[in-house]
């Protein structure tokens, strides 16, 4: 099983606390979010981990040898030269990559600090393709990406999302992808990236999977995690799930 892990973004919303450095090498704890991704998908014995990298992209580039060979596993680059524009770009890039999946494949966003027994869960979900969802997600959050279920399956993928269902959560931003699903996840995402919808987010793209019933879901309620957007996550991170991290 591979790994796609998506951090092209700029995430002008911590300028001030990055240093100048991209997202995904904020440490904490002294490693940054890339190089505990990068263990923990080694441990899980990930065949080869794939990171699309946009703003700042020579960093990344920087440290890829020296993690690949920390941790035993290959790590290579997928390049987004559209970064500034919207994420599917960046979903087009890996297109390549998911298309020669000849067994199920990881997509990650990549700015999640998370204990490693969500993605344990998620590559052993009994559905093929599969999403991780948080039921306990505040509502006061930033507009989280949230995911209704009827009888345990997904059947909305949106934010603000408004309506009655059996079970509501967050998604967490890591997903499965079953071969079988890839031609659906293709067309997808190639409709958006004419000159006139270059602006949308790849989560169009997996609503439009999650809407045509293809996904599953996995419960991760309770397990620490969080995504690292503004600066009050931050702290979060350092405060609370840092500590829980095996």
């Amino acid at each position: 099983m591979d790994a796609i892990i998506y951090a092209a973004g700029r995430a002008r919303r911590l300028d001030r606390f990055s240093e100048g450095k991209t997202k995904i090498l904020l440490e904490f704890g002294g490693r940054s979010l890339l190089e505990r991704h990068v263990d923990l998908l080694a441990r899980l014995r990930v065949s080869k981990i794939h990171v699309v990298t946009g703003y700042l992209h020579e960093q990344v580039q920087a440290v890829l040898p020296l993690l690949a060979s920390r941790y035993g596993v290959v790590v290579e680059e997928i390049y987004n030269p559209d970064f500034l524009e919207g994420s599917v770009l960046s979903m087009e890039v890996s297109l390549p990559t998911i298309q020669r999946a000849q067994e199920p494949i990881l997509l990650m966003d990549g700015d999640v600090l998370y204990h490693s027994s969500m993605l344990r869960q998620l590559m052993d979900a009994e559905s093929p393709t599969a999403l991780l969802v948080d039921t306990a997600f505040s509502k006061a959050d930033d507009d989280p990406v949230l995911v209704p279920m009827n009888r345990g399956r997904p059947f909305e993928f949106v934010k603000m999302w408004r309506g009655e269902s059996e079970r509501l959560g967050e998604s967490v931003g890591f997903f499965k992808l079953d071969p079988r699903d890839i031609p659906k996840l293709v067309e997808e995402t190639r409709i958006r990236c004419v000159p006139e919808r270059r602006s949308e987010s790849y989560d169009e793209v997996l609503r439009a999977l999650v809407r045509d019933g293809r996904f599953g879901a996995v419960d991760v309620t309770g397990i620490p995690w969080t995504e690292i957007d503004f600066p009050s996550d931050i702290t979060r991170a350092e405060r609370e799930i840092l500590p829980k991290l095996d």
